[in-house]
């Protein structure tokens, strides 16, 4: 991961509203979001005050390789820390060949095309089968993922398994199908990233939700750290800003001390500035 100079620093929000960016020191936490201008993702990344960003490296919503990103240099040399959030149409755990196939195939196309931008991860969705399907030939489909990828020599940057919201056959919703999954991908060194809308809207409680889910993994690499538009076990994946959704913000801030790890915001854009803000006066 890359590394900053280790200084007290002072937070200040300037009359835009942005918040500027602090100094690290030593036990800091890195806080930061998802940004929405990927062609120039540092400059957005700078202009938030983030000092960790996550960004796509190519269309969410696609298969296309990723290409060459043209700011390259700059995003690997820059000391802001930067996450990759994976295409959202890989499902590996599908029982679907002509799903997970591709889906290997892209995992390890944008696992190098992190690694190239020096990106400290990439996030994947935990995936799903479909209704009445054997989870566990989907969780099984997981450990394939690695042990092929094994024979090749393994991933270039940690590959962050990602919790989500909705689907009683879901690789990831609740926490013992997390553990079963685990089971199978731990000893590859997979990664954790905990989302805190999709654990509320999939039904697990946020108290001490840091404590259970390392009691599973053994870790958390990277924290989505969101509210949510929806009840508690809603099944529904709708972000709202910290102050906004149905979560108490001092839950998510309480998420954010104990867990240790890197923060990233996917929260609606119109009050991401506050969000940081909070965070920066809450727990910063």
């Amino acid at each position: 991961m890359k590394t900053s100079t280790h200084l007290p620093f002072t937070l200040a929000i300037a009359s835009t509203g942005i918040v500027a960016a602090p100094t690290p020191y030593p036990g800091y936490m890195r806080i930061g979001a998802h940004v929405r201008q990927d062609e120039d993702p540092i400059g957005y990344g700078e202009r938030l005050g983030a000092d960790v960003i996550q960004m796509f490296l190519t269309d969410p919503q696609k298969w296309e390789k990723p290409p060459t990103h043209p700011r390259t240099d700059e995003i690997r040399d820059s000391p802001t820390d930067v996450v990759v959030h994976s295409s959202y149409v890989i499902n590996v755990a599908s029982l679907n060949n002509r799903l997970r196939m591709p889906s290997r195939n892209a995992v390890a196309q944008q696992a190098q095309a992190a690694a190239d931008i020096g990106a400290f991860g990439l996030v994947v969705h935990g995936g799903h089968v479909r209704d009445g399907e054997d989870v566990n030939a989907g969780i099984i489909n997981w450990r394939k993922l690695f042990e092929r990828q094994a024979d090749k020599g393994g991933f270039p940057v940690p590959i962050l398994i990602e919790n989500t919201a909705g689907g009683d056959f879901a690789m990831a919703r609740h926490f013992d199908a997390i553990d079963r999954l685990w089971q199978e991908v731990g000893d590859f060194g997979a990664g954790f990233c905990l989302d805190t809308c999709h654990a509320w809207a999939g039904g697990e409680d946020l108290v001490g939700v840091v404590e259970r889910i390392k009691a599973i993994t053994g870790r958390i690499d990277l924290v989505h750290l969101n509210n949510s538009r929806d009840e508690f076990d809603s099944a529904r994946d709708r972000h709202a800003n910290l102050a906004d959704g149905t979560i108490d913000p001092e839950l998510l801030a309480e998420v954010v001390r104990t867990a240790g790890a890197p923060v990233v915001l996917e929260t609606p854009e119109e009050g991401l500035s506050e969000d940081l803000a909070y965070l920066r006066e809450t727990v910063g």
